[in-house]
């Protein structure tokens, strides 16, 4: 045992690629365990994978942690560790009898690429380490590999985590961080978020995904089961009419058509979400309604008319929620020769005091409103129309803002 010890000492760090634990005693604790090093909010944790049927348990620990449950486990559970380091490679054989065998040789691995720092695309989940969720959505072969046809699907995945990565730190730090995914669909990116939040970076989360088809949400709940992810859950229900939660953190609505994104972002105002994220699409209701002679000549081409009611919806929708106190920007999400719906929406909610210093700041922004909406134009146009004239100008009048209007009076 101090052998072993000794081994785990020198390996466990950043140098470690992985450790698996295999040739189980107890079929019904697990078949194996892995173990692999993880940056958690800048700290070298290391993240133990358990896989017990067709179920996978993760978590996440100290270096002395996870020397400690490498001993526990071979001293009672598995009978054969293989590790694998930059520098070395080793192999402990336990005996039915119990005695312990190890043996190592130098050797060389590529520097995984949490820890590198060439510039190589970086992705958070990467290929060739299978996570449970994208094996059960055929994104992942078993071993890892990116299915042929999904490799899209992999980078958009991981382009999306990067926008959680952002706004990591906007999330409460303690407590429960309650999260709604509206129109979640095949859900591929909200157990991305879920595995990123919960996983890897060890949050107490709590995921709803809310969608209208019912086979979708029932095959996403056998998922999240089979992959014990317990605080994921999905609901059939529709954006608008949905009342379930008294208190949302971040409010998710990606690819929910028309109208449905407004009222996704209306129910996020109203929980006083502190994050929110929207990819539009299908948005139809300003191109139904937009009229100025000023624009005639651009707009009496269908497809430039399409696509310029779409950019107008997107910057609207962030303008409302600028005046609903939220920092809002326009990002790109994916490449254009995959989608044209390639915006998202990033809003996160500007800091508020408490007491009279909060209601103070409350009045304060009721006096822009109305002031934008009624009085002191001249000023406005000094730096260009308000909100509310351009909106005039272009004859729309988006649901979104139907909806705030509805609700502030």
């Amino acid at each position: 045992m101090d052998e072993l010890s000794g081994l785990l000492r020198e390996i466990m760090n950043e140098k470690l690629v992985q450790a698996i634990l295999s040739n189980s005693r107890d079929k019904s604790y697990g078949d194996k365990l892995k173990l692999r090093p993880v940056l958690l909010q800048g700290r070298l944790m290391f993240q133990s994978t358990r896989y017990a049927g067709n179920q996978v348990f993760h978590e996440n620990h100290d270096a002395q942690g996870a020397c400690e449950l490498i001993k526990k486990l071979l001293q009672g559970q598995f009978r054969q560790c293989e590790i694998v380091a930059q520098d070395k490679r080793a192999t402990v054989l336990v005996s039915k009898k119990g005695k312990m065998t190890i043996k190592t040789k130098t050797a060389t691995c590529n520097i995984p690429r949490e820890f590198s720092h060439n510039r190589e695309k970086q992705y958070i989940l990467k290929e060739g380490c299978p996570v449970d969720f994208l094996v059960g959505l055929g994104v992942q072969t078993p071993d890892g590999k990116i299915t042929k046809n999904k490799y899209d699907k992999f980078r958009q995945i991981n382009r999306y985590l990067e926008f959680i990565e952002d706004i990591l730190d906007q999330l409460p730090k303690e407590g429960t961080i309650h999260v709604i995914d509206f129109g979640c669909g095949k859900s591929y990116l909200t157990f991305a978020m879920y595995y990123y939040l919960r996983v890897l970076q060890g949050r107490d989360i709590h995921i709803t995904g809310l969608d209208l088809k019912a086979d979708v949400i029932r095959h996403c709940n056998e998922l999240a089961a089979q992959c014990g992810y317990d605080q994921l859950q999905f609901q059939v229900g529709d954006i608008s009419a949905y009342e379930g939660e008294q208190k949302v953190d971040m409010v998710v609505s990606l690819h929910a058509c028309d109208t449905a994104t407004d009222y996704a972002l209306e129910k996020a105002v109203g929980w006083g979400a502190r994050v929110i994220l929207a990819v539009p699409c299908c948005q139809h209701e300003v191109n139904r309604q937009i009229h100025c002679r000023e624009l005639e000549p651009l707009l009496r081409y269908g497809v430039i008319k399409e696509r310029m009611s779409a950019l107008i919806t997107d910057a609207i929708r962030a303008g409302l929620l600028e005046r609903q106190g939220y920092d809002t920007q326009i990002l790109e999400f994916i490449d254009m020769e995959h989608t044209p719906k390639n915006l998202l929406i990033r809003a996160v909610k500007k800091p508020q005091g408490t007491g009279a210093g909060r209601q103070r700041m409350l009045k304060k922004q009721e006096a822009i409103w109305e002031s934008e909406s009624q009085g002191e134009k001249e000023n406005a146009r000094q730096g260009g129309n308000t909100l509310q004239e351009t909106m005039e100008l272009l004859g729309v009048n988006p649901t979104l803002a139907c909806l705030l209007d509805r609700n502030q009076g």
